[in-house]
C-alpha cells in the first residue's frame, strides 16, 4: 500500500502541515498484506463499495431506469489528468495517474490505517474508461479527507501468460511511482577523483551487539557509526540496496545453521521510490512514514560529516520473478510493457533472477529516470551504482527504432535483448539536466553474458565497477608470474581500458574486494569457497576467486602464516591507495572481518554478514590504524587523485635498477617514482616474490630517501607516522641503505618512500 500524506516531518519532530508533495510508503507487517500474500476475497458492499465496472446501471420495470448510485462516498471524485504519474496534491486534493496500457479496467482502491488492519478496503473508485482514461494513462482526481490515507490499484484484463498478460483483479497493486515527500540539505558534488568509496549495509553495519548503538541495524543506527567512516578516511558510502525488497524470496529454515534463510543483500526491488521499511527505527509505526525521516537524517548527517551517498539500484530486474512469481506491482500493471518477453510469453532472464526489466521500452525508461530523479532531487542522494548495468543498453522487447529514435533505422534488425551501440536509456540518463553532476557508476555486465567492461557507453558521466582491476591486483600480490605490466596498468588507472574512448582514470572504480565475493581477510585464508552454511552443498558462489591462504587453509595457522597474511593485506590496501582511479573499501575489510571463507553470504541475516564493532576495537592499533594512515596519505598527496592518466612526465618506472623496469612473465617487482606538487616524489614498490630483494634507489642530488611505508615492519612501524614512538631510532636502521640509494625489501611486502632535502633529512 502507499500513503497520502498530508505532513512534512524532520527529524527528530514532526511540524504537521498540508504537503506540497505526496508521500507514499509500502505498509508491511509480519501478517499477509491484502493483495501481497493471498487472493482477496470478492469485493462486497462493506468493502468500501464501487466494485463493478464503472458507469453500471440498473432498472426496474416499476419506474423510469435510474441510475444506481453508491452509499455516501468520504471523497468527492473527478476526472483529473494523465500527468504527472503517480498521486500528486493539487487543488485542495491529489491526483492520481498510472499507466497501465492492456488493462480493460482500473479501481482505485483508498485504505485508511484503521481498515488495513482489519485487512479492509476503505473505498474503491472504479475508473471510467472514457473520463478517466487518456491513452493508455488512467487518472482520477480525489478531494476530501486524505491523512493518512493509504492508496493502491485493481486492473482487469487478460490473464494469458503466454501473451505476457498476469491481469488478476482481485489484487491490490503498488502504484510503481508511489514516493514520499521530504526536506533535506544540499549534496556535496565532490570530484569523482576526490572519492574514497566505502561499500556497506545499512543492517550490517551496527546490527551486531558489539556496535552498542541505541537503534542497532537501522538509518539511524549507522548514523551513530559516522564518525567511524570519517576517521578512516571515506568521504563516499555506497548503500547496498535500500529500496523497498522482498526479504522472504529465499526463506526457508536452513538447517546447517539451524536459523532462517533471508534476502540479506536485497537485490530485489518491489518499489523504486520508497526506502527499506524494516531498516527503520520505526518500523511500520505512522504508516511506515517514520522511515523516509531516517533516510533523509542520514543523509543529511553523512554530508555534514563531509560524506557522500551512493545508492546501489537494481533496475535490471524485480521481485516479481518468473512466471511463477508474485504479482506485486508492474506485472499487474502492464507486464507486457515493464518485462522484456518471448513472443509466447516467456521472461527473458539477462538478469538471472527470473525476469529482465525492459529498460529501454519508452515507458520504462521514463520511469527510471524518474526515480533517479526522485532520489536526487527529494532525497538529495549523491549518485547511483546500477547492478548489472548492462541490462540497461539491451533492446527490448516490442522493439520498434521509430518509437525509440524517431526514425526507422536503415537495416534495423534488432531483437529483444541485442546490445545498442547507443542505448535510449543511457542517453537519457547521462544528459539529464536534473541528474548532471550525479555519480554513475555502472557494473558494466550481466547474467547474459554481456561483458562491456572499458566499453560501457559513458557519454564522459559514467564510472565502471573495474572487474578486471580486482583480478589483476589479486594475482599479482599472491605471485602468480606474468601479471607485472597489467598491474601497472591498473596502477594507472587503466588507461587500456579507458583511454582510448575519452576516459578519464576516475572511470575506473578500482576494488580487491566488494559484497560479492571473499573480504580481505579470506582472501588470504583461503584457496577455496566454503559455502555450506548456505544450504546448497557449497555448490553456489565463484569457484575462481584468485586467492591464497598463505601456506594453510583456514583460520587457525601458525604464526608465521598469520603474519604473511597481515602482510598480505596491508599489501593490497598500499596498492588499492597509490592506484589512479577511485578506490572502494569493503565494509568491514578495514578491521579483517571474516566470513569463514563464504563467498556468497546472499541468505545470511546474521554473524556472517554483520560489523564486529568488537573485532575492530581490538585491531585499532594494528591494521585499522594502517588504513586510516593510509586513506589519509592519499587525500594529502596531489599526485595519487590524478584527472588524467599520468605521462612520463610525472611518472617513471623502475626495476631492481633505476629506470630499468623488468616486464617480463617471470617478473614479481614493479616500482615507479611519481612527481607530487605536495610531497616532492614518491617512491613506490611491490614484491610479490618468495625471494628478498636489494632494491637501488633513483638518485636525486640535494636529496634522499626517507621511509614512510614498509608492510613487512610489524605495526606500529609499518607506517611510520610522526607519531610512531621512537620514530628516529626507526629510521635510523635505514640509514646506512638509504645512504648507499639502497632498500632492503623481504618477500611479498610493499614500500612508499619520500624525497626529502638533505638538510631536511
Amino acid at each position: 500500500m502507499e500513503q497520502l500524506a498530508t505532513t512534512w516531518s524532520s527529524p527528530p519532530k514532526l511540524h504537521h502541515r498540508f504537503a506540497s508533495n505526496a508521500s507514499l510508503q509500502n505498509r508491511r507487517s509480519d501478517r499477509p498484506l491484502l493483495g501481497f500474500r493471498r487472493r482477496a476475497a470478492p469485493v462486497k458492499a462493506s468493502d468500501g463499495g464501487g466494485g463493478g465496472a464503472a458507469g453500471t446501471t440498473t432498472t426496474t420495470t416499476e419506474a423510469p431506469a435510474v441510475e444506481r448510485r453508491p452509499k455516501l462516498r468520504r471523497f468527492h471524485v473527478s476526472e483529473g489528468r494523465p500527468s504527472p504519474f503517480g498521486a500528486t496534491p493539487r487543488d485542495g486534493g491529489v491526483n492520481f495517474a498510472v499507466y497501465a496500457g492492456n488493462a480493460v479496467s482500473a479501481t482505485l482502491c483508498l485504505i485508511t490505517p484503521a481498515d488495513l488492519e482489519q485487512d479492509k478496503v476503505t473505498e474503491q473508485i472504479p475508473l471510467d474508461a472514457v473520463n478517466n482514461k487518456t491513452g493508455n494513462v488512467w487518472h482520477v482526481f480525489i478531494s476530501g479527507d486524505v491523512k493518512d490515507i493509504l492508496y493502491g490499484y485493481k486492473f482487469d484484463g487478460k490473464f494469458s501468460p503466454e501473451e505476457g498478460h498476469y491481469y488478476d483483479a482481485s489484487k491490490i497493486v503498488l502504484d510503481p511511482y508511489a514516493k514520499f515527500n521530504w526536506e533535506g540539505d544540499l549534496p556535496l558534488h565532490y570530484p569523482e577523483k576526490d572519492l574514497i568509496i566505502y561499500e556497506m549495509h545499512v543492517r550490517g553495519f551496527t546490527r551486531h551487539e558489539s556496535s552498542m548503538t541505541e537503534l542497532p541495524g537501522t538509518y539511524l543506527g549507522l548514523v551513530e557509526k559516522l564518525d567511524h567512516l570519517k576517521e578512516l578516511g571515506i568521504n563516499c558510502i555506497e548503500l547496498m540496496p535500500c529500496h523497498e525488497f522482498n526479504e522472504l524470496e529465499y526463506f526457508g529454515y536452513n538447517s546447517v545453521l539451524g536459523d532462517y534463510k533471508l534476502n540479506y543483500w536485497g537485490y530485489s526491488t518491489i518499489n523504486f521510490f520508497s526506502p527499506m521499511i524494516r531498516y527503520s527505527s520505526a518500523g511500520t509505526r505512522n504508516c511506515g512514514r517514520d522511515a523516509i525521516n531516517e533516510v533523509k537524517f542520514l543523509v543529511k548527517e553523512a554530508h555534514r560529516r563531509g560524506i557522500e551517498v551512493i545508492m546501489d539500484v537494481v533496475f535490471n530486474h524485480t521481485a516479481e520473478g518468473n512466471e511463477k512469481g508474485p504479482i506485486l506491482s508492474f506485472r499487474g500493471a502492464d507486464n507486457s510493457v515493464y518485462y522484456m518477453l518471448a513472443p509466447k510469453g516467456e521472461f527473458y532472464n539477462y538478469s538471472g533472477c527470473g525476469n529482465t526489466f525492459n529498460c529501454n521500452h519508452p515507458v520504462v525508461r521514463q520511469f527510471i529516470v524518474d526515480c533517479l530523479r526522485y532520489w536526487v532531487t527529494e532525497m538529495h542522494v549523491d549518485g547511483f551504482r546500477f547492478d548489472l548495468a548492462s541490462i540497461m543498453t539491451r533492446g527490448t522487447s516490442l522493439w520498434d527504432s521509430s518509437n525509440v529514435y524517431g526514425s526507422l533505422i536503415e537495416g534495423d534488425l534488432l531483437t529483444t535483448g541485442t546490445p545498442l551501440p547507443s542505448p535510449p536509456l543511457i542517453n537519457m540518463i547521462s544528459n539529464d539536466p536534473i541528474l548532471h553532476g550525479v555519480k554513475l557508476i555502472a557494473e558494466a555486465w550481466d547474467a547474459g553474458g554481456l561483458y562491456q567492461l572499458g566499453m560501457f557507453p559513458h557519454w564522459g558521466n559514467w564510472s565502471e565497477w573495474n572487474g578486471k582491476y580486482r583480478d589483476t591486483v589479486r594475482q599479482f600480490i599472491k605471485g602468480t608470474d606474468g601479471f607485472s605490466g597489467a598491474l601497472a596498468e591498473c596502477l594507472c588507472g587503466s588507461p587500456n581500458l579507458y583511454q582510448k574512448g575519452g576516459g578519464r582514470p576516475w572511470n575506473s572504480v578500482n576494488f580487491i574486494c566488494s559484497h560479492d565475493g571473499f573480504t580481505l581477510a579470506d582472501l588470504v585464508t583461503y584457496n577455496n569457497k566454503h559455502n555450506l552454511a548456505n544450504g546448497e552443498d557449497n555448490k553456489d558462489g565463484e569457484n575462481h576467486n584468485n586467492s591464497w591462504n598463505c601456506g594453510q587453509e583456514g583460520e587457525f595457522a601458525s604464526i608465521s602464516v598469520r603474519k604473511l597474511r597481515k602482510r598480505q593485506m596491508r599489501n593490497f590496501f598500499v596498492c588499492l591507495m597509490v592506484s589512479q582511479g577511485v578506490p572502494m573499501i569493503y565494509m568491514g575489510d578495514e578491521y579483517g572481518h571474516t566470513k569463514g571463507g563464504n563467498n556468497n553470504t546472499y541468505c545470511h541475516d546474521n554473524y556472517i554478514n554483520y560489523f564486529r564493532w568488537d573485532k575492530k576495537e581490538e585491531s585499532s592499533s594494528d591494521f585499522f590504524r594502517f588504513c586510516c594512515l593510509m586513506t589519509k596519505f592519499r587525500q594529502e598527496c596531489e599526485s595519487l587523485g590524478l584527472n588524467d592518466f599520468p605521462t612520463a612526465g610525472r611518472l617513471q618506472w623502475h626495476g631492481l635498477a633505476p629506470g630499468v623496469p623488468d616486464w617480463s612473465e617471470t617478473s614479481r617487482f614493479v616500482a615507479f617514482t611519481l612527481v607530487d606538487s605536495v610531497k616532492r616524489e614518491l617512491y613506490i614498490a611491490f614484491n610479490a616474490s618468495h625471494l628478498p630483494m636489494n632494491v637501488s634507489l633513483p638518485e636525486r642530488p640535494g636529496y634522499r630517501w626517507e621511509p614512510l611505508v614498509d608492510t613487512s615492519k610489524p605495526p606500529p612501524f609499518d607506517f611510520l607516522s610522526s607519531d610512531v614512538p621512537q620514530r628516529d631510532i626507526a629510521v635510523k636502521q635505514y640509514a646506512h641503505f638509504l645512504d648507499a640509494n639502497l632498500y632492503p625489501m623481504l618477500s611479498y611486502s610493499s614500500i612508499i618512500l619520500l624525497l626529502a632535502a638533505v638538510e631536511d633529512a
